[in-house]
């Protein structure tokens, strides 16, 4: 059986086909020089240097650590017009919460009707009536008929009825045919006799207030020269 190893000469091997290259290649690849340099010869063992990714390449460089974040000092945040942190998370501070939380007392003209005249307009009308120098007023709430001709069929309706005596029988109605103080009023007046005139009482007010409902009457009665010194 014949060797097959190749032999040129007695005793020795003939070098095979990469043992003849290997030189060529490592000189095609290999500068000549002294000092150590890399290679471009791909190994077995070196990653491809072009692969980034750490998992893929340990030698890979890695990203620098972003440095952390610093928070801007309050004043500086107010000068870029940044909302404070609890703005920008649509909370509110204690006193704010507290005084949303409290609400606001309902205003004495949204009472019920006669619960408002009893409690507020009277007693306020007989104080600004007494200082307008009455001291006998006599002063009444009552739903009865208009004591006027000509109104003997309309219904009943709520009327404040003031009178007094200290120069002779004065008396006044204001009338509130719709119990409503923000409706319809009407006004009368007489001395000793029953009254023959219902006028419109505080028409062109677009909102009626308790203090303007007393100042309105007040002036009324003033025109009819009924208080001070008249």
């Amino acid at each position: 059986m014949a060797d097959p190893t190749n032999h040129n000469q007695a005793g020795e091997v003939a070098p095979s086909t990469v043992d003849k290259q290997a030189p060529s290649v490592a000189e095609e690849h290999a500068p000549s020089t002294d000092s150590p340099e890399a290679t471009d010869i791909p190994t077995a063992n070196a990653p491809d240097p072009k692969a980034a990714n750490p998992e893929d390449n340990p030698n890979a460089a890695k990203p620098a650590a972003a440095s952390p974040k610093r928070e801007k000092p309050a004043a500086a945040k107010a000068a870029d017009g940044e909302k404070p942190a609890a703005a920008a998370t649509g909370e509110k501070p204690a006193a704010a919460a507290k005084a949303a939380k409290k609400e606001k007392a309902p205003a004495v003209e949204d009472k019920p009707f006669v619960e408002f005249i009893e409690q507020d307009y009277l007693p306020a009308l007989q104080k600004a009536i007494a200082q307008q120098g009455v001291q006998d007023l006599q002063v009444s709430f009552t739903k009865q008929k208009v004591p006027i001709t000509g109104f003997e069929s309309a219904e009943e309706c709520w009327q404040i009825i003031g009178s007094w005596k200290e120069t002779g029988l004065r008396q006044f109605n204001l009338y509130f045919p719709e119990e409503d103080i923000q409706g319809k009023k009407g006004f009368s007046c007489n001395e000793g006799k029953k009254p023959s005139t219902l006028e419109s009482f505080l028409i062109d007010e677009r909102k009626i207030t308790l203090d303007l409902l007393v100042y309105g009457l007040v002036q009324r009665l003033g025109g009819q020269k009924w208080l001070g010194i008249n």
